[in-house]
């Protein structure tokens, strides 16, 4: 059965786009028009991106408990995308807190 939701990607494509790199900024602290997204952008996208696996992960469990689906290998595996990519995206706050735990205790 081919998947209506799109949760399984094929081999060769992937379903979530690939993080963007990062380009560090002018030691000036002027952002040329070359200059990549900023942090911020890039973590809203990811923020975005979690949310829409995790919404798209609830409605293949709610399709699957109504009986609209009957592929159970499809629905665990985008709940379990859907989980690993929150899990990253908590790591990635807490290893921002504590960044800025770092910096908050330096004397200046």
């Amino acid at each position: 059965m081919s998947d209506p939701l799109g949760l399984v990607s094929t081999p060769g494509i992937a379903a979530v786009r690939p993080m963007q790199s990062i380009q560090p900024m002018d030691p000036s602290g002027a952002s040329g028009a070359s200059s990549g997204p900023s942090f911020k952008d890039v973590l809203m996208d990811h923020i975005e991106q979690v949310n829409h696996l995790q919404q798209d992960a609830q409605h293949a469990i709610e399709d699957l408990a109504a009986g609209r689906r009957d592929d159970y290998s499809s629905v665990m595996m985008a709940k379990q995308k859907a989980d690993l990519a929150f899990q990253m995206l908590v790591q990635v706050r807490n290893k921002m807190v504590a960044a800025y735990d770092e910096i908050k205790q330096m004397r200046v």
